[in-house]
């Protein structure tokens, strides 16, 4: 079992080391255009010479991830982040300029911010971290790799402590990409009146989530007590997948908060009906893509939205799509990519 004991996350609602989402107000940030922007912050702790030649996923893993280096106090036992994407802004303009220059003399900043292993490896450097490095880019199941990694290190030795984390942006490239493939919606949408526009597509969004995990229950937010990846895109094996994990896991008496990451693309609706239909009568169910969006590691946000509510056993009203009046004993975060890719992370109380 793994626990969390601090997060931090940027992402386009206003969560970067704030207690807004928690604050009662039912108020959230709506998409412009169809796309959730991260909020950013000033990013005091990254030097101004640094931060300028930064890529925005790399800002964003970066930002996201020095505060808890910086509370820490030590370097970690590894880095480990997800990302599907990595800086494809980057990627995308050094291509430009190989045309651009005629293969002549181009400058290095957008190559090195544009690999997918850019922050990890920018948070290496920046905290003289000669430790494990790693970056698991596997589309939607980045981040939940990033989290077996961290499992297995941690069966080997529990004493350790591992930062832990995914970032994706919304890049130009990608975006235009899955618009012309129908990914997104058309009809103009706010975050509060997602869910009741049930048609192809969804929003886009962006964000980065970090994670201090160790193997030490005390003092912890949470708790990562499962994570189970699957491909299919049969309803049927979908649900053999998941009563098997339930009754691996889940005891039947548990009160259980099924966090959904339901994007309202009708494509993909019967997957989340399934999962909806398996939880119990005593079970809540939330949902957390109308403030987050769709991007590839976008369960990293559902993750530290579960850990924020086992710790406060708080549940932010604007998620809700059913609940039942019980303490929180367990999450599990359910989440679906492009219809194929499947995920299913329980946390608990620490």
């Amino acid at each position: 079992m793994m626990f969390i004991h601090d997060t931090v996350c940027i992402s386009p609602q206003q969560s970067y080391l704030q207690e807004t989402l928690f604050s009662g107000s039912n108020e959230i940030k709506s998409p412009v255009k169809n796309i959730l922007y991260a909020i950013e912050p000033s990013y005091e702790m990254i030097p101004p010479g640094i931060l300028r030649r930064m890529g925005r996923a790399v800002r964003l893993g970066i930002g996201a991830a020095l505060p808890l280096t910086k509370k820490e106090g030590k370097p970690f036992d590894g880095i480990i982040i997800g990302t599907s994407m990595g800086g494809m802004e980057d990627c995308v303009k050094f291509l430009n300029q190989i045309i651009e220059y005629n293969e002549g003399t181009l400058t290095p900043t957008n190559f090195v911010q544009s690999t997918p292993n850019a922050i990890a490896g920018q948070l290496g450097l920046m905290t003289k971290n000669n430790h494990y490095n790693i970056t698991h880019v596997h589309r939607g199941f980045s981040f939940e790799n990033a989290l077996l990694d961290v499992d297995m290190l941690l069966n080997d030795d529990k004493n350790r402590t591992y930062l832990v984390g995914a970032a994706d942006e919304i890049s130009s490239y990608n975006y235009n990409i899955e618009r012309l493939a129908g990914g997104y919606k058309t009809e103009p949408l706010t975050g509060n009146n997602l869910f009741n526009s049930l048609s192809p597509g969804t929003i886009a969004g962006e964000g980065a989530a970090m994670f201090i995990i160790n193997g030490d229950a005390p003092k912890a937010k949470a708790a990562i007590k499962a994570v189970h990846i699957f491909q299919t895109e049969n309803e049927e094996e979908l649900r053999k997948q998941i009563q098997h994990f339930m009754q691996a896991h889940i005891p039947q008496s548990a009160s259980c908060l099924l966090l959904s990451g339901e994007n309202a693309d009708s494509r993909y609706q019967h997957y989340y009906h399934c999962c909806e239909s398996l939880m119990g009568t005593s079970s809540s169910i939330a949902r957390f893509k109308h403030l987050s969006g769709e991007y590839p590691t976008a369960s990293s946000f559902a993750v530290w939205l579960a850990a924020e509510i086992l710790d406060r056993q708080q549940l932010p009203a604007f998620c809700v799509k059913k609940q039942v009046n019980n303490a929180i004993e367990s999450v599990l975060v359910y989440n679906n990519y492009k219809g194929i890719q499947h995920s299913l992370v329980l946390l608990q109380k620490a």
